[in-house]
């Protein structure tokens, strides 16, 4: 039976940030760094929108956001693996290939599909892109931990 002591220890323990090998600060860097990038991604649409269409004016605001997330991921929040930058950027490619398919994807769907089936109209491409930039978070959070940044070979 647990003792006054033991519940008072728990109550006045400093807090562990790393819940069974998750890392929770790592995590908040990740989407603080991942929320600036898709904020690029997401301006930089607007000045890609002017001389492309929409769906190849997302691919290029993806890629805008995406070479500010490189350099940031791996100052800010995957500091010190051991991988060459050379590897380090074709795994970052990789990674990113599979979220701006998620993100084309879904844009496309919900402005070209999802959005005049339901006779929305307001704003529709901002909106449908806003919507879709927040895909791949999950995917690229266990990708760049696990693949671009790895510490373990």
């Amino acid at each position: 039976m647990a003792s006054q002591n033991d519940h008072q220890d728990v109550l006045t323990a400093a807090p562990s940030w790393k819940l069974a090998s998750f890392d929770l600060l790592r995590f908040a860097r990740f989407l603080g760094v991942g929320g600036l990038a898709a904020g690029t991604n997401f301006t930089s649409r607007f000045a890609w929108s002017l001389v492309l269409p929409f769906e190849a004016a997302v691919i290029c605001a993806y890629a805008t956001g995406m070479a500010l997330a490189f350099v940031l991921f791996r100052v800010l929040v995957f500091p010190g693996s051991p991988l060459p930058i050379a590897v380090q950027a074709r795994n970052f490619l990789i990674v990113n290939a599979i979220g701006a398919t998620l993100t084309f994807l879904t844009a496309t769907l919900l402005v070209r599909g999802v959005f005049p089936m339901i006779g929305f109209t307001w704003h529709a491409e901002t909106i449908g892109h806003a919507m879709a930039i927040a895909v791949p978070v999950a995917t690229s959070w266990i990708g760049h931990r696990r693949f671009t940044f790895a510490r373990n070979g």
